[in-house]
């Protein structure tokens, strides 16, 4: 407030300091000069004024003039008394002319300042629009508001408080975050649209005063910060919805397709228990042994599928760590290919890997079960007394395995989506699992720091993954004790 008034005593003592001046100039030139002259001498400080003033500064000055040029220059001079017609005929045109030239003057440069405050705000809601489209959570939008109307307002403190908008949980922002200054704000801007009301702006100016192009803008940044804030919270709400969609449709698949894998071995575990428990089959018979051995087997292929659950559940949750070692390949196919002897013995297998093939940095199991799923889609798909042909290379600074089938090559569009969740490129009647084998080799593989992909080869498909070869920045012993 005390600003303010100083500014306006500054403009009307410039007012009359620059007529004061000018009279002392014209008045030591007096008998040179005559009347008319001088009268448009006097219109040079009324426009200074008016340009540097405004409108009120520029109409003091005009008056001032009028008065200056009636007591320094109309005869008889020191008074203000008016003998000559003519001469008050002239003193008025010049008073009504200093008055519209400041007048015109000073609306001039209101509309200029108008127009350069319009452009400014302009300016800032384009920069608050372009800074608003690069967020995508509340909390961004608020702190984008906060910090955009901090860097325009001169304010003690500013707060932003949400409320808790489509199932959100509130939110405050001040700026700045420690400030102490209390009591009630001075000003609070609400945010809301026609749909709610969101929150609000609370401002702390201490005593000062906001001009009226500053609430314009201020406005304007909450009217557009509450667009933002409700379209963040609608699209984040719609993406929920899409999440909890895809959620359902995903768990309605995994429950269809784990009823119908486990129906299976659970009948054929079923019957053959039934059929040891009718006591008809002698102890030494051969019959209880293949009975046995199928509860066995389908025991095997249930722990099977419930390890391929838990590995994507670990998958998905981020909980999948490798405990890399130096492990032997050969060592780990070979015990693969023991364990699927049964699934395997109506296909040719070939494990082409060579004697000093160095040691990769692997976790046992976890790379168990990836060649388990890649063996098991292969006897899914390829036809029996084909080749299935496991192979191994040194590619520094990774290893390539590869899996070779025989079975039918895929389309281009299914070569990515083979290893998405439930991505079956066979109907489900047709082919059993659960469509997560070749998922979880991914999530392995990926997470041993490798890639995985499938192609086509000429008679069959090959799934191709890489494994790096050195763990903590070490190279295999084997590839060490060469290089040395």
């Amino acid at each position: 407030m005390t600003r303010s008034i100083l500014q306006f005593a500054l403009k009307f003592g410039l007012s009359i300091l620059s007529i004061v001046l000018m009279t002392a100039f014209l008045f030591i030139l007096r008998n040179g000069l005559n009347a008319s002259t001088v009268a448009l001498l006097y219109l040079i400080p009324v426009l200074f004024v008016t340009t540097l003033g405004g409108l009120w500064p520029g109409v003091l000055a005009a008056f001032s003039a009028f008065l200056a040029y009636n007591y320094f220059f109309i005869k008889p001079y020191s008074t203000f008394a008016i003998h000559d017609t003519r001469d008050l005929v002239a003193l008025l045109i010049f008073l009504i002319l200093a008055v519209f030239i400041s007048q015109l003057v000073g609306r001039t440069r209101t509309g200029l300042a108008d127009a350069v405050a319009r452009e400014s705000e302009t300016i800032h809601l384009y920069q608050f629009s372009l800074e608003l489209a690069g967020v995508n959570s509340l909390d961004e939008v608020a702190s984008a508001i906060a910090r955009k109307i901090a860097e325009t307002m001169q304010a003690a403190r500013l707060e932003i408080a949400l409320q808790p908008i489509i199932g959100n949980t509130p939110f405050r922002l001040s700026i700045p975050p420690d400030n102490q200054v209390g009591g009630k704000p001075e000003l609070i801007i609400p945010l809301e649209t026609v749909r709610a009301f969101l929150g609000e702006i609370r401002i702390w100016l201490e005593g000062r005063q906001l001009t009226s192009a500053e609430l314009r803008l201020l406005q304007a940044f909450a009217a557009q910060g509450s667009l933002a804030l409700e379209r963040t919270a609608l699209s984040l709400n719609q993406a929920q919805a899409r999440v909890l969609e895809e959620n359902d449709r995903l768990k309605s698949i995994l429950l269809s397709s784990v009823s119908h894998e486990f129906r299976t071995p659970l009948a054929t575990i079923k019957a053959a228990i039934t059929g040891l428990l009718a006591n008809d089959i002698p102890w030494e018979a051969p019959e209880r042994t293949d009975l046995l051995m199928a509860v066995d087997e389908e025991a095997d292929y249930l722990n099977y599928l419930v390890g391929n659950l838990l590995d994507m559940t670990r998958i998905e949750s981020g909980a999948l760590k490798p405990k890399q070692q130096w492990n032997v390949l050969s060592e780990i196919v070979e015990g693969v290919a023991a364990r699927l002897h049964r699934q395997l013995e109506k296909f040719r297998l070939a494990i082409e890997i060579p004697d000093d093939f160095p040691l990769l940095p692997v976790d046992y199991l976890q790379m168990e079960q990836v060649f388990t799923n890649l063996l098991n889609n292969s006897v899914k798909y390829a036809p029996p007394g084909s080749l299935i042909q496991i192979s191994a290379s040194v590619q520094e600074p990774q290893a390539l395995i590869r899996v070779v089938n025989q079975g039918p090559q895929l389309e281009p569009d299914h070569l990515e989506r083979i290893f998405d969740k439930f991505f079956r490129v066979t109907e489900p009647e047709r082919v059993s699992g659960t469509g997560l084998g070749l998922s979880i080799c991914k999530g392995i593989v990926e997470a041993h720091g490798g890639q995985i992909w499938a192609e086509n080869v000429p008679g069959g498909v090959s799934f191709n993954f890489t494994i790096p070869l050195m763990l903590e920045g070490k190279l295999p012993p084997l590839i060490e004790a060469e290089n040395v």
